[in-house]
């Protein structure tokens, strides 16, 4: 996330991408506040914000200023200085909105964080972070995070600010496994993952999982435990996997891990699990496997079984929450109407960045996701392109109606295909918990029509449904935030899961 400016021709694109978003997110950030606070931004620059950009790994001397005004150009670098200058003035209204883009307090936390005693956490194909961030709530530790979507990984660096960069690495699992003592020097206690497995689907049971080399990517998750040698494993799965589910516990039972002198073996079982049933807005099945070290298993009396069991009953007494407890607390936007605006801000179709008029403890849903905290910005609410037609369409549907409503049999584009694309348009119900939030959002939303405006769900609003915390913000362009979010495990599920695991290794008093 931080790479010296001075070594700025060395730079690839992407990192060149992520210097530029870094410096728009600040930018936003502070315009954002000082509308809240009623700060003028007209103030002349000094040695203050030189220091301030040194202190925020923006730079590394008053030279290099010169270099970025190479990269970011015009208008984008005064609104910097200016932005700079009026941030070195008021430090106490805004350093609590850009710790997470402040190298020097990001160092602070993660030099505390590594001291804590809190049980050690890997996530691998970490995504944007859902998984990871539900686990931490309940009080794990990350020590390290895999994915090989380079924008993902930014994502996940810029909410983790307690985690240090060199942790959360992007790159092919498949070269770092037979490495992977170079990046974990500590004793693990949880592995958490969701590998792709795209043979799923055609797997049968004359047909090994393992060895379907569109599953390769599972076969080094199996090869990472082997050598981390984990107390627990979490790893979760689309529906899909069930009809393969007993090749799999063949998989995990032949594990034979190795470390300190000492063979392994692992207890696994699974279930197919809804978020509903967690309090997360949305009807998700995912398949969730939990393994659990045999020696664990020996001392605790706890099994896999049992875990779920335990997870089953807390269940019980879980509050059930439709989509209209997620999307309360936005503020109403209008599409807009010309294509290929999707990076610009407006007031009429939402900001990347922008002062909330809410303060996210509207209801018990949110006050449950925000964890009960007040949240002045609201970050990734923007609605997106919606045609003439489509606009006409979403209008004219009802919660419920789909692609085959007679209501709109005069403009439909697809009605020729209704066979195969009834679900291509449908109008959410507000009354019922949202239907699943998935990666296709990236390339038309009309599945996910928001049930009393003519629009389709925001990033912001299907991060909500998917119960990340208002203030998880995602970064990259605009379409690929949807491909973030719809991948992601919802955190309340997440953590959920991680209750349980955590209450089984807090009684396990045997020290690594």
């Amino acid at each position: 996330m931080y790479q010296p400016i001075a070594d700025l021709n060395k730079w690839d694109n992407a990192t060149k991408r992520y210097y530029k978003e870094k410096v728009e997110v600040f930018i936003k950030t502070v315009m954002a506040v000082s509308k809240k606070e009623g700060i003028s931004l007209d103030v002349p620059c000094d040695e203050s914000a030189i220091d301030l950009f040194i202190e925020m790994g923006f730079i590394q001397q008053a030279n290099d200023l010169n270099l970025v005004k190479v990269l970011i150009k015009g208008r984008v670098f005064k609104e910097l200085m200016a932005c700079g200058a009026v941030v070195a003035r008021n430090r106490n209204v805004y350093d609590p909105y850009l710790h997470q883009l402040n190298k020097t307090s990001r160092k602070a936390l993660q030099c505390k964080e590594s001291k804590s005693a809190k049980l050690r956490l890997v996530d691998l194909f970490c995504g944007a972070g859902g998984f990871s961030l539900g686990f931490i709530k309940e009080g794990c530790r990350v020590v390290f995070a895999n994915d090989i979507d380079d924008l993902c990984i930014e994502t996940y660096k810029y909410n983790h600010p307690e985690i240090s960069e060199d942790n959360v690495i992007c790159g092919d699992i498949r070269k770092i496994v037979d490495r992977i003592d170079d990046y974990i020097a500590e004793d693990i206690d949880i592995v958490i993952g969701g590998p792709p497995c795209q043979g799923f689907s055609s797997a049968n049971k004359h047909h090994r999982v393992i060895n379907d080399p569109r599953n390769e990517l599972y076969k080094y998750y199996i090869k990472a435990i082997e050598k981390l040698a984990p107390k627990i494993v979490v790893m979760e799965n689309v529906r899909g996997m069930l009809k393969v589910a007993d090749q799999v516990v063949e998989d995990y039972e032949s594990i034979c891990a190795k470390k300190g002198g000492q063979k392994y073996h692992y207890k696994i079982a699974y279930r197919l699990l809804n978020s509903t049933d967690f309090s997360v807005a949305q009807s998700r099945e995912r398949l969730i496997y939990i393994a659990i070290r045999n020696d664990i298993v020996e001392r605790t009396g706890t099994t896999p079984d049992g875990i779920f069991k335990a997870i089953d009953a807390s269940r019980v007494q879980a509050p059930v929450f439709n989509l209209s407890a997620a999307l309360e607390g936005v503020r109403p936007l209008e599409p807009p109407e010309v294509m290929g605006v999707g990076e610009l801000d407006t007031e009429e179709a939402g900001r990347k960045i922008d002062v909330n008029p809410f303060d996210g403890r509207e209801n018990e849903y949110l006050r449950l996701i925000n964890d009960g905290r007040t949240i002045p910005l609201v970050y990734n609410h923007k609605a997106r392109y919606c045609s003439p037609i489509n606009h006409e369409i979403y209008r004219r549907l009802n919660p419920g109606d789909d692609a085959t409503d007679p209501k709109i049999a005069d403009i439909m584009p697809y009605a020729h295909r209704n066979d195969k694309f009834k679900d291509k348009y449908f109008k959410l119900y507000a009354d019922r918990p949202c239907r699943t939030i998935t990666a296709h959002l990236r390339s038309d939303c009309h599945s996910h029509i928001h049930p009393a405006e003519a629009r389709t769900l925001t990033p912001r609003e299907a991060a909500r449904v998917q119960s990340f915390p208002d203030d998880y913000f995602f970064l990259g362009p605009y379409l690929k935030t949807y491909i973030q979010i719809g991948n992601a495990v919802p955190p309340l599920m997440a953590k959920g899961i991680a209750h349980e695991l955590i209450r089984l290794l807090g009684g396990d008093k045997d020290e690594n």
